[in-house]
């Protein structure tokens, strides 16, 4: 075992947030290590669809994380390479009834209250922005501000811009062990390829980021929510919005641990049509799921009736890391100095990567963060009362 040169930030995990938080403080002027034990994006990110979205989320602390995102992002497309394919497409949200039209009304309504823009479409204007709905549905509501990124590739351009600005990358070292001082204070980590010593250590492990805090003696309460996607042959560009109902917000929210499907459609730049969304908490099972994906391409095919005859070319599952209060666990964590988490988005880490590293970033200087980091506070969830024997 050798111990390499002393940094100031090591960042364990090579997904799209940990990349943002590599680049981000290597920006910064500090030193920074990335260790993975796998490839770069090799966990949830490569297996998302490459959501930037304000439009799933109601007023409050992840909105305002969201809002700040999409301005970073909208800056760092300037400056990442065209194969990202960013696109500010636009988000439409549609309501099958009136009742379901009336609840993402009110929600959209917040939602400007909080500085996103959207926009009421009535039932008569849908096919003028989706010329393919299926008819019928009451209306919807616009939203200009999301968009999409190719997400691999984001955070593999991520890590060469880091690498760029003096960050050093170690993949396939998983790590064995959170290094600690006298006075319990983070140094470092351990890995099969040594030691990396920093007084700084980002968790960036995503749906590993209990196992990674459990290597420092604390605590995190991540678990994995699984999610189907299909991918359609490539298409003419039949659908021009990421399109979903109104109820995926909901199930977005959602607590539960049963299964949930809302139909979530969008074209991307390359010619497939990405079909989702399925939520369900059972562990890392990795098994194809024939219901989950048959009810997946029955409700896009009523979203849209011209993917009916569309061939399915495959379909792939990830497993977005949640956190029971659905918000993530970012900034510094107070029971191990030094120690920092970034992980726990679900599944809005794409979108929130960007501002997520902002804030990991300046709380390692020490410097203002640019908006409340403390309802993401990672040891928040040491305050929760939890049930006794007969509770």
């Amino acid at each position: 075992m050798f111990t390499r040169q002393p940094l100031d930030v090591v960042v364990v995990g090579a997904g799209v947030v940990g990349a943002a938080c590599a680049y981000y403080a290597a920006r910064s002027g500090l030193s920074v290590a990335v260790v993975d034990s796998g490839p770069v994006a090799g966990g949830t990110t490569g297996a998302g669809e490459g959501n930037l979205l304000v439009s799933d989320k109601v007023p409050g602390p992840e909105l305002d994380l969201a809002l700040l995102s999409a301005a970073l992002w909208r800056e760092l497309a300037q400056s990442l390479p065209p194969d990202v394919e960013f696109e500010q497409k636009g988000g439409l949200v549609v309501a099958a009834g009136h009742e379901s039209l009336a609840t993402l009304t009110a929600t959209a309504a917040g939602q400007r209250a909080a500085g996103v823009r959207a926009t009421a479409v009535s039932a008569d204007e849908l096919a003028a922005l989706e010329p393919h709905l299926a008819p019928g549905l009451a209306g919807g509501v616009l939203y200009p501000q999301d968009a999409q990124i190719q997400p691999a590739l984001a955070a593999a351009h991520l890590v060469r811009a880091a690498r760029d600005a003096g960050a050093s990358l170690h993949r396939g070292e998983a790590v064995t062990a959170v290094l600690t001082g006298p006075t319990g204070a983070v140094r470092g980590v351990r890995t099969g390829g040594g030691d990396l010593l920093a007084p700084a250590v980002v968790n960036a492990t995503g749906v590993r980021g209990g196992e990674l805090a459990a290597l420092a003696g604390v605590e995190l309460p991540v678990l994995p929510r699984r999610g189907f996607v299909l991918v359609t042959e490539p298409l003419p560009r039949l659908i021009r919005h990421k399109v979903y109902a109104a109820e995926y917000v909901a199930d977005v929210s959602s607590a539960s641990a049963a299964l949930q499907t809302s139909p979530v459609v969008e074209g991307t730049q390359a010619g497939p049509v990405l079909i989702g969304a399925s939520r369900e908490r059972v562990g890392f099972d990795r098994t194809l799921s024939v219901p989950v994906v048959s009810r997946l391409a029955a409700a896009a095919a009523a979203l849209f009736p011209v993917l009916a005859d569309a061939r399915v070319l495959r379909t792939y599952h990830g497993f977005r890391p949640y956190l029971p209060d659905h918000l993530p666990a970012i900034g510094p964590d107070r029971r191990v100095p030094g120690l920092f988490h970034a992980c726990g988005h679900e599944g809005a880490g794409i979108g929130l990567a960007p501002a997520t590293a902002v804030l990991v970033t300046a709380a390692i200087r020490g410097e203002d963060p640019a908006l409340d980091p403390e309802p993401f506070r990672p040891d928040r969830f040491d305050a929760v009362p939890r049930s006794g024997p007969g509770g």
